[in-house]
């Protein structure tokens, strides 16, 4: 199925994707990509903090509760603090896989993107003599609206225009490659159908861009490490005093695991970036002669 019409693609969708959470600066707004990574870091650093604070708040709860009744202050709460850092753990594992997983396809993806040009790019060569410079002319502006949309990033107004400029010259591409492959018949087996393989990889990328886990699954792993922070301190209570070390690392890991999902969430946006796979379209765009 041709997709001559369709420009979007990751490194918009992504910005506009993460509107869906609350915690992300809005896509429309056109901020710096800064932003992101500022207010990812508040939202992990928040979590610390927020976690620092319920492990005295649950290690004074459990002070108290055992100065009523020392013995049954942690009657059954092994099981309770068992099933909660399990769920914690499991969130976390859930969240990070798929991430990562979500980043190694979007990498893929830029190299099927190259791939997919190339591939179309040699055989123009099937095309009428007279054609072929034409043609080849009009890849050659399609790839540089592409990388420049990358590049315009986090400038979001700028990428949309080179969106559209892309756009605008697959329905060129194609307009002209079936003007000129009429009356020959290895253009149209062989160089139509890797046109339409060019121009759908750009749906494929806009829809892995979009997809990420219902903000709910964040919601509920930044709940459940804050309920793991509380029962964690109260199981602290029968200490001396407060164990600084523990309660900073255990704080430190948790909101530092959140951070990297998100992160890997949005690779175009934050401090983890899939854009070093851009070199093969780099290098795709000097091969073209």
């Amino acid at each position: 199925m041709r997709h001559a019409g369709a420009g979007g693609e990751e490194l918009l969708n992504a910005a506009a994707a993460r509107g869906r959470f609350a915690n992300i600066p809005r896509a429309e707004k056109g901020e710096p990509g800064m932003d992101f990574t500022l207010e990812t870091l508040l939202l992990a650093g928040g979590l610390f903090a927020a976690m620092l604070a319920l492990l005295e708040v649950g290690r004074r709860v459990g002070l108290r509760r055992m100065a009523r009744d020392s013995e049954g202050a942690r009657a059954g709460a092994g099981v309770v603090d068992g099933a909660v850092f399990a769920l914690m753990g499991l969130l976390i594992a859930f969240t990070f896989s798929g991430a990562a997983s979500r980043f190694d396809e979007r990498r893929k993806l830029i190299v099927e993107e190259a791939n997919a040009i190339g591939t179309a790019f040699l055989r123009i060569d099937l095309l009428p003599p007279a054609a072929q410079a034409d043609v080849r002319a009009s890849f050659r502006r399609y790839l540089d609206a592409r990388l420049a949309a990358y590049r315009a990033l986090p400038d979001l107004v700028a990428a949309r225009a080179e969106l559209a400029r892309a756009t605008g010259l697959q329905q060129e591409i194609w307009a002209k490659t079936v003007a000129a492959s009429a009356g020959s018949q290895p253009a149209t087996m062989l160089l139509l159908p890797a046109l339409n393989q060019m121009f759908d990889i750009t749906t494929t990328r806009t829809m892995a861009a979009e997809t990420h886990p219902p903000p709910i699954i964040f919601g509920l792993l930044v709940a459940v490490a804050m309920l793991s922070a509380l029962l964690a301190g109260y199981a602290m209570a029968p200490a001396r005093g407060r164990n600084l070390m523990h309660m900073v690392l255990f704080a430190f890991t948790v909101a530092g695991a959140v951070y990297v999902i998100l992160d890997l969430e949005y690779p175009r946006l934050g401090m983890i970036r899939v854009s070093g796979f851009d070199h093969v379209l780099i290098e795709l765009r000097e091969g073209m002669k």
